[in-house]
């Protein structure tokens, strides 16, 4: 690569002296010179040869001198290395140029080898800004990419380290939920396009900010589906109570985005939340064209058909206990043991709550009502018809009741 050097003094014999001293650099590629006679040359010819990489310029020259030059090349955005010229003992001029940005200086009358060695000197000087700047145009690429995926400071912190989401996956420990919203695809074929893409746009904005406030990384955004993981790429101890958090913080939002829909005319459904946790392979599979960070294994499976579990078993939140099991102090009413696709044995499932919503009188209504469930006790009927008398809207409660009425015993349940 060629080296552009802008050359500002108006000795007139200058020109060919350097020509001349350098004649094997420019014969072989490695230096061009382009020449000013003063300040006001030299700015002309940065703008007709864009190309400069660094200016040698004398002090005192006609019209512009070189300190008045050196300063309007400081104002600019990329502020040109700069090699000033001055007459030997001028000191005061040499201390002021050094001061103003001038990255070095050689004394008139010019030693040339001085001169080469000053030059290559600056030239690798801009190679190292230059491939910091590469470096840092790269990063501030990666980050907007990354942004979409990952919360600001997990974006930032993997911007720079290009290693962290390479092609391929490594099998880690990690928590993950699905979001969706119940009966959207009917209810989009009845919605104007002018009225779905502000929909989509606001719930999708804020399920994803929240996931971010929680360091999740969001994995898919598919239509109004959203796959999130905690513990990847970045190692979070505590990613099973980070994704119980974020479900719960997930749920209110959707709860009133939903209300406020409605009070529109726009009858938007529930959104169903399922949240597992075990090992997953985890990596960016998208090939060389296409960054697609997601993961694979039993654990997204699950998680996957607990979000769909919701809509037989009337939550709107559905965790797995394994999951519940990573989380210190996990509060939740056991919803029962599914018997999952493709699994011989139950899972235990949870309906995570908030610890204000646990130490409730509907809460240990339930809880006693399913303890008898479990235990086989004859009078869990009795128990959650009492218990749907006083907490109507539990839905979750009236499941049971209504499969213990159709001869169901146990916690078992067989999904849909």
């Amino acid at each position: 690569m060629t080296t552009r050097i802008l050359v500002v003094d108006d000795e007139p014999d200058l020109e060919t002296l350097i020509q001349q001293k350098f004649r094997h650099q420019i014969r072989n590629g490695a230096i061009s010179f382009v020449f000013a006679r003063d300040g006001v040359d030299a700015l002309a010819a940065l703008t007709a040869n864009p190309d400069v990489d660094m200016v040698v310029t004398d002090i005192n020259m006609p019209r512009m001198d070189g300190l008045t030059l050196l300063k309007k090349l400081q104002e600019n955005e990329e502020k040109l290395s700069t090699v000033i010229v001055s007459a030997y003992g001028d000191m005061a001029n040499i201390r002021t140029a050094m001061n103003g940005g001038a990255f070095d200086f050689i004394t008139k009358p010019i030693d040339f080898p001085d001169l080469e060695a000053t030059i290559a000197k600056t030239i690798r000087h801009v190679e190292v800004l230059r491939e910091a700047q590469r470096r840092q145009a790269a990063a501030e690429r990666a980050h907007a990419s990354l942004s979409r995926y990952f919360s600001p400071n997990l974006a930032e912190r993997l911007a720079g380290d290009s290693d962290a989401v390479d092609l391929g996956g490594q099998r880690r420990e990690i928590a993950t939920l699905f979001t969706d919203i119940a009966s959207f695809t009917a209810l989009v074929e009845t919605l104007e396009p002018s009225v779905l893409g502000p929909l989509l746009s606001e719930y999708v904005g804020g399920m994803t900010d929240i996931v971010f406030a929680h360091d999740g990384t969001v994995a898919k955004v598919i239509g109004d589906a959203l796959h999130v993981l905690f513990g990847a790429p970045g190692e979070q101890p505590d990613h099973a109570a980070r994704a119980v958090t974020c479900a719960l913080a997930l749920d209110d939002f959707a709860e009133t985005f939903r209300a406020g829909w409605h009070k529109k005319g726009v009858a938007l459904g529930v959104t169903r939340i399922g949240v597992h946790a075990g090992p997953a392979i985890v990596g960016n599979f998208g090939g060389g064209r296409f960054f697609d960070y997601t993961a694979y294994g039993d654990t997204i499976n699950v998680a996957a058909r607990l979000e769909a579990g919701n809509k037989q078993l009337g939550t709107r939140i559905c965790v797995s206990a394994p999951l519940a099991a990573k989380v210190t102090e996990f509060r939740g009413r056991p919803v029962g043991d599914l018997m999952l696709r493709g699994r011989i044995e139950g899972m235990r499932a949870f309906e995570p709550l908030r610890p204000e919503q646990y130490d409730t009188a509907a809460t240990k209504s339930y809880l006693e009502a399913f303890a008898k469930l479990e235990s086989g006790d004859p009078g869990a009927i009795a128990a959650f018809a009492a218990h749907i008398g006083k907490v109507a809207d539990d839905q979750l409660g009236s499941f049971h009741l209504k499969r213990l009425l159709n001869g169901a015993t146990g916690t078992r349940i067989a999904m849909e």
